[in-house]
């Protein structure tokens, strides 16, 4: 870490970036160099790089803007520049980085205003609107605006005032840090023995993002230097510890520490924390405000299946991956064809001697030619040689993705092609992508009629395709069911026709409960009414974060916030966490005690929030889906994009709260 009133410590203190590179490597390389970089580079990000650099917005012509053409399945090059555009650009983009070189420009500083608002008028094709949730992910920025504005000494000094933070994964990571930039004491605790959560639990073969990997990182910690597009499991716990340990956060953690009861006391205005140790201890102490970082995907969700307990064989859930057990000649069962499976069975292959894939149902592929590539040598160059680089291509990943796929699961009311497909852009990707999976499968059409779906694109998660599940399931050694798992024997399976299949070892890749929030820890509120009673298998929180009855009481990354094909979960993570602040700002300005979300603001949202998913491919009726509850409400999904929940979460509205003294 570095060393406290350093120069590089100030210099990552003013940008609020842990990651912050003071210093570029010089150019000396020669011009026919260069051009093979610019023919190699993503030109609206070297060019807004360079203007940044150079302190020069003159050459980000406006008919050079790229349309930002919307992506059926995966982002279009450049953001959709026409030839022509891309021709003058590369010209200006060499010249550009000529003058780095020339000039031996090595460093970027924080530019002025109206720098900001020309380069971003230039990357979104002068959507205003984006303006300023972009400029929440842009170092140099002087209204970045991450990073607290107010210290808790300024505003409270000498009151009494803690916060519970719980969980000590991406949005734990997140919620301490920037509690910590306030000032507000805190006490983190964490039921595992490290830090990192879904990402220290998940370790099983093929683990990997299936999201690029520029997108799934911090504000506040832009690594520039991933070696893969799409970041390798152990990459992102790695990063992870690094973070904590670069913001001080490591050394605050209370490990195989879980928290098993709230209990909210209103003569006092505190909520009473009981939390037990690995050895069965307890401890009860209170806290002003407590902070839920405990996530969604934790909870492994393992079917049950008649005859479980005469199994002879190794069971063993994808999150709770035993890696002493052999594969080497084993015929293993996979249950399930969802995320993990999908990496789980092509990692495999080479070791086992016999596979089943168990499948309920087929998983729609975005092409990914790429999914297990290295980044190119052209961005690595890039990031060594031109100042700040990565983390444009960072806010570009992000920009890129606000509207993301979502123009094609919008569903269209009494649409003739349902179930298959829910709209007639969702029927041309659905045709797009089956002519991609067709040739994968051109010398086995019984096992090709088997893995196309049969629901529309995007009701359920998409996963990437680079040719490996293909050739995994067409592969001598595996068998694809689908008739679906009747029962268990003393050595294996019976499925739903009647055969029996033998295997030593059985991967359940079911997936988790994400809607079962909060359910190990009990959590009583107001007038005694425990959140779960309350949410009654409809978890509900106004703008994911608050629940009503449960005052001070704040969820990271809660209900109806995740999404699936537009926006950054780290941006909506960390935007919880700042709303939680500026709520805790807000009552302690005031000098009361706690506030509490009125439930007709929360009434309010959902009806919002339920609106919008019923437009959506997984909000039609005939959808079945992880993202409903029980109750067949989709409360994991945010219908919007990143725009809206920054507007939503700009500043705690004084009616949506009752202040209590």
């Amino acid at each position: 870490m570095t060393p406290p009133g350093s120069s590089q410590a100030a210099e990552t203190e003013h940008f609020d970036d842990l990651y912050w590179e003071s210093r570029s490597e010089p150019i000396v390389e020669d011009d026919a160099f260069l051009e093979e970089i610019v023919a190699g580079a993503e030109l609206p990000v070297l060019l807004a790089a360079l203007a940044a650099a150079l302190r020069d917005t003159t050459f980000l012509h406006p008919d050079l803007r790229p349309p930002l053409t919307p992506m059926d399945t995966t982002p279009h090059p450049h953001g959709g520049m026409t030839a022509e555009q891309r021709e003058k650009a590369a010209l200006l983009a060499l010249a550009g980085l000529q003058e780095l070189r020339d000039k031996q420009v090595t460093t970027v500083d924080m530019l002025p205003d109206a720098a900001v608002r020309d380069i971003l008028g230039y990357l979104t094709g002068g959507r205003e609107e984006w303006f300023g949730m972009l400029t929440h992910e842009l170092d140099i920025a002087p209204t970045k605006g991450g990073r607290p504005a107010w210290q808790f000494d300024e505003v409270a000094r000498g009151r009494d005032f803690s916060a519970l933070i719980v969980g000590a994964g991406v949005a734990g990571i997140a919620a301490a840090h920037r509690y910590a930039q306030a000032g507000i004491p805190y006490v983190l605790v964490e039921a595992g023995e490290t830090i990192g959560g879904t990402w220290a639990k998940n370790t099983y073969p093929g683990v990997r993002l299936d999201t690029p990997t520029f997108g799934y990182s911090y504000s506040f910690a832009q690594r520039g230097d991933w070696p893969h597009q799409f970041a390798q499991g152990g990459e992102i716990l790695d990063y992870l510890r690094d973070v904590a340990r670069r913001a001080g956060v490591v050394d605050r953690i209370e490990f195989r520490t879980r928290l098993v009861r709230l209990r909210w006391v209103e003569e006092e205005r505190l909520w009473e924390a009981t939390t037990r140790t690995a050895d069965g201890g307890e401890q009860v102490r209170r806290f002003s405000a407590v902070v839920s970082a405990l996530g969604q995907l934790d909870r492994p969700n393992i079917p049950e299946i008649a005859g479980s307990e005469k199994y002879r064989g190794m069971t063993m859930h994808s999150q709770e991956w035993d890696h002493d057990v052999d594969l080497a000649g084993k015929s293993v069962a996979v249950v399930g064809t969802g995320a993990s499976a999908y990496q789980i069975v092509p990692a495999i292959m080479d070791q086992v001697g016999s596979l089943i894939v168990f499948q309920r149902s087929a998983p729609w592929m975005l092409p990914a030619p790429t999914y297990h590539h290295t980044v190119s040598a052209a961005f690595t160059w890039l990031r060594r040689k031109v100042p700040h680089y990565a983390q444009w291509f960072r806010l570009w990943v992000i920009l890129t993705g606000i509207e993301g796929r979502a123009h094609t699961v919008v569903a269209q009311e009494d649409w003739p092609g349902a179930p298959l497909s829910c709209s007639p852009a969702n029927q041309e990707l659905r045709e797009f992508l089956v002519s991609r999976i067709a040739p994968q499968f051109d010398d086995d059409p019984d096992l090709l009629q088997r893995v196309i779906p049969n629901y529309p694109p995007g009701a359920k998660r998409m996963l990437r395709d680079n040719g490996v599940w293909a050739a995994a399931l067409k592969s001598e050694k595996t068998t694809l069911v689908t008739a679906g798992i009747e029962r268990f024997t003393e050595n294996g399976f019976v499925d739903a026709s009647g055969q029996e299949h033998d295997v030593d070892v059985v991967v359940f890749a079911t997936g988790f409960k994400p809607s079962d929030y909060l359910d190990e820890v009990e959590v009583v509120g107001r007038d005694g009414r425990e959140i779960h009673a309350f949410w009654d298998g409809d978890a509900r929180a106004y703008n994911g974060i608050t629940v009503p009855g449960f005052p001070n009481f704040f969820l990271i990354y809660g209900p109806n916030v995740g999404g699936t094909v537009a926006g950054s979960l780290h941006f909506m993570l960390e935007r919880a966490v700042e709303y939680s602040l500026s709520a805790i700002h807000e009552l302690l300005r005031r000098g009361v005690a706690a506030l509490d979300v009125r439930p007709e603001a929360l009434d309010r949202f959902v009806e919002w929030v339920d609106e919008g998913n019923r437009t959506k491919a997984w909000g039609q009726p005939y959808a079945r889906t992880w993202y409903q509850n029980k109750n067949g409400r989709v409360s994991q999904l945010w219908p919007y994009t990143n725009i809206e929940y920054w507007d939503i979460t700009d500043s705690v509205n004084d009616d949506d709260y009752e202040f209590l003294e």
